[in-house]
This record gives structure tokens, C-alpha cells and sequence, in this order.
């Protein structure tokens, strides 16, 4: 996160567990806030959540700076995906000297398992760092897929859009690239789908 002194041994938010963390986040009083990075928000988060729109994690300390005033006399309920990253935010604001903050034990997947998607308050899927892009309730394997690009996470209707051409380009990243840049990724792309035909298992690009 950038900044020196965060110990989550020593100060942290409190554990929610996910069968109360419907409670808390119903609360009018309570602002919940999604730790995660823009990419990971993009495809799923919770109802009513606050979206930092962070491209790193660095960014988020300034963010709460910059926030303070809308913090202040709230409970305060942080996410992330499993958990982790919520320690050493809920440590960050409490060290800022805010009191009622909280943090989703075992983050979004152990919710996702836990509770049932009829009482559930996720919307979207959940983006993992594995083979699997993203899962939903249940742990289920979802739709979303990775942009070989950019590596962000596209929904099946980013698919759809002018601007995406597998291994080439998706409507995140088109606008950010340029012409050499897409043409030597569909080299690439060209490259894996040979690979693919001769029966390899992978290519460096895919």
C-alpha cells in the first residue's frame, strides 16, 4: 500500500462473518467500500458499495484522504477478494483515528460460499487471480474471460463490442494501444491459434 507503519497485528477492523455481513451493509449508517482495483470491480461487486476506481492498491490511502469528511461518523465496511487486503486497509483508516470500521471475513469468495445467492447482496462475479477469471455463488466457475492485451477481465458483452478481437484488443484496452501495438498482438494471437492447431497445449502467448 505505500505507507510505512500499517501493522494489521497490532490495529485492525473488526471480523464480520459472512452470514452478518448482510446486517451491517443494510445499515444506512454503514459506507461500504470495495478495496479492490478498477479491473476487479468492473465485473462484480456489492449492492451500494463505493468504488475507489483505484488502478492500484497504492492509490487507496489517498483516496480515504481525500474522503475523510464523508467518512466521519460512520461505520465504516471494507471487502476484498479474500480478505487480505482488507487487514491492512481497515489498519490504515483506524490509524487515521476512525473507530466503527469493519472488514468481510474471509472476503468475497468465503460470502460467495457461504451464503445463499436468494439472500445474497453480491451483483456480478467475483474476478480471481487463477484459470478461472471469475467465480460466482457457490464458488462457480463464471463467464467472464481475461483480454490477452491487456490480461483485465472482459464480460461475455465486451465481446460483442467493435473494439474487441481476441488477443488483440477489448473495449478496455483499444483506446490505450496503438496501431504497432495491436498489429504485434495479432501476430501473437495468430501464433497461438497455429499452436492450438498442431495440438499444443499452450503457447507463451496464450
Amino acid at each position: 500500500m505505500g505507507v510505512d507503519d500499517i501493522d494489521p497485528l497490532m490495529s485492525v477492523g473488526t471480523y464480520v462473518a459472512a452470514q452478518d455481513w448482510n446486517t451491517l451493509i443494510s445499515d444506512p449508517d454503514t459506507i461500504v467500500i470495495d478495496t479492490r482495483n478498477d479491473y476487479e470491480t468492473a465485473i462484480g461487486t456489492f449492492a451500494n458499495a463505493v468504488d475507489p476506481q483505484t488502478k492500484t492498491f497504492r492509490e487507496f490511502p489517498q483516496w480515504v484522504e481525500e474522503h475523510r469528511d464523508d467518512l466521519e461518523g460512520k461505520k465504516i465496511a471494507m471487502f476484498c477478494t479474500g480478505g487480505i487486503r482488507c487487514e491492512k486497509a481497515t489498519a490504515f483508516v483506524k490509524g487515521l483515528g476512525f473507530d466503527d470500521v469493519f472488514h468481510l471475513k474471509g472476503g468475497i469468495l468465503k460470502y460467495l460460499e457461504e451464503v445463499p445467492a436468494e439472500e445474497s447482496r453480491w451483483e456480478g462475479e467475483c474476478f480471481v487471480f487463477d484459470e478461472r477469471v471469475s467465480v460466482g455463488h457457490g464458488l462457480v466457475e463464471g463467464d467472464a474471460e481475461l483480454c490477452h492485451a491487456c490480461r483485465n477481465p472482459i464480460a461475455p458483452e465486451d465481446k460483442l463490442s467493435t473494439l474487441f478481437e481476441e488477443g488483440v484488443s477489448c473495449p478496455n484496452c483499444y483506446h490505450e494501444r496503438t496501431d504497432a501495438d495491436r498489429a504485434r498482438f495479432a501476430e501473437r494471437q495468430k501464433q497461438v491459434k497455429l499452436a492450438r492447431l498442431r495440438g499444443e497445449k499452450a503457447h507463451i502467448g496464450s
